[in-house]
């Protein structure tokens, strides 16, 4: 065939893809950078992060409180403890929770304040009717106080715990406060075993970490996941530790020396605070007190949370406030998970689709594989002493990086809800924002 030039037609080049390929270069080289830092990042986390990761963090021990423990000190000895708890609404939580408090075998004087916060289901009568079949077999006596109006700048809980705390004085001010929820459980003795500790151990503060429920799919998925981030958070090791500047507490499992709330000035002092446990013992560390946070078994919530849903308010709720409502906290917190998490599963991916399709592995994208895999190995082993804690399979653990994802999506979304106005609400009462 003959063209206008010559007679010939011309041959077709083919098309650039210089382009395209650098372009796909330049993402695989992000990439591998990505997951050689994330690699370096979890060596770090693993090794030198308090051991946040091991669950090994439980009660204090040594001869002292295994002296207390082992009733070797007299029954009058003991000091006098006042359990305080808010409930607003916990008609349904109350017969499970509240009689194993009120049954605790504690050799020293022993009294439950529930400071009911205008519930609408009969919470505080359900109360003195629990209380007054527990008085039949010896057990602790308690005071209803009908929670009056929440003052200009306090939280609906804060306001609750202390009222209960005024109330703890009424027959004579305790040693110890006990902050606990209206849906956890308490196994026998564990009441024992918190004072043995702080007395023996010389703690301000002793607060332990309820076991969660996990009995749905959505709460095996969510709750071991949302323990392991707080220690990640909060590595339990460094909140026990005086010179560490880490403090965190547990609310449902909050024993508190009353003369150290006292001089720290008082629970007016967190009054805003929607995450009061931190606040709590970040106030009693930050006066110079001894605060000791760990894992329990014998104490349980028995909270369901069986949808997708109710868990993601469960964390949506607070994971701004967490944050402090900054704009930069938030991106620095997603792009930070996506690194951690998304990153060496992704290098993984990239090297073994490569591989497979038959294709030349470059440099980049053999460092992307190898690091992603040597950083999703290390999150996966990070994850399973939280899975068998919580007597899960381990063929869970690789699953981390979507999990880790969800809870992205829920931090992103807890924004969105500050900023469309929409309240955190303490049991459905709307928090002031302060």
């Amino acid at each position: 065939m003959e063209g206008d030039l010559g007679g010939r037609v011309p041959a077709r080049r083919p098309r650039s893809r210089g382009g395209a390929g650098l372009c796909q270069a330049a993402c695989v080289l992000v990439l591998a950078i990505a997951c050689l830092v994330s690699a370096a990042a979890w060596v770090y986390l693993l090794v030198a992060h308090g051991g946040y990761w091991t669950t090994r963090q439980r009660l204090p021990t040594g001869p002292t409180v295994d002296r207390w423990s082992a009733g070797d000190v007299a029954a009058g000895q003991w000091p006098g403890v006042v359990a305080v708890v808010p409930a607003r609404n916990e008609a349904d939580m109350l017969p499970t929770t509240l009689p194993p408090l009120l049954g605790q075998d504690y050799p020293g004087e022993f009294r439950v304040v529930l400071v009911d916060d205008g519930s609408q289901d009969g919470t505080g009568q359900i109360a003195a009717e629990l209380a007054a079949k527990a008085a039949l077999d010896g057990g602790a006596p308690l005071t209803v106080v009908a929670g009056r109006p929440r003052p200009d700048g306090w939280v609906g809980k804060v306001w609750a715990m202390a009222q209960g705390a005024t109330a703890s004085t009424e027959a004579g001010p305790p040693r110890y406060l006990l902050f606990t929820d209206a849906d956890i459980e308490w196994g026998p003795g564990a009441l024992r075993e918190l004072v043995a500790a702080a007395e023996g151990d010389d703690q301000a503060v002793v607060s332990q970490m309820a076991l969660l429920r996990a009995q749905t799919a959505w709460e095996r998925q969510i709750v071991p996941a949302f323990v392991y981030f707080f220690g990640q958070l909060y590595p339990f090791r460094r909140a026990s530790d005086p010179r560490s500047r880490t403090a965190a507490g547990a609310g449902g499992c909050m024993l508190v020396r009353r003369s150290a709330l006292d001089s720290a000035g008082g629970l007016e002092q967190i009054r805003g605070a929607l995450i009061d446990d931190v606040a709590f013992a970040t106030l009693l560390k930050r006066a110079g007190n001894r605060c000791w946070l760990g894992l329990s078994t014998r104490v349980r919530s028995v909270r369901p949370y069986p949808r997708l849903a109710s868990l993601w308010h469960m964390i949506a709720r607070s994971a701004y406030t967490q944050l402090r409502y900054s704009p930069m906290l938030l991106a620095g917190t997603v792009v930070g998970l996506l690194l951690l998490y998304a990153a060496p599963p992704a290098g993984a991916i990239v090297w073994l689709a490569v591989a497979a399709a038959g294709g030349h592995s470059g440099t980049a994208t053999v460092l992307a594989g190898v690091a992603g895999l040597a950083g999703w190995a290390l999150m996966t082993v990070s994850y399973l002493p939280m899975l068998r804690f919580y007597r899960l399979s381990p063929l869970r653990a690789p699953t981390l990086p979507l999990i880790a994802l969800l809870y992205a999506a829920m931090t992103a979304d807890s924004a969105r809800r500050h900023y469309s106005g929409q309240s955190v609400s303490w049991r459905g009462r709307a928090a002031e924002r302060v």
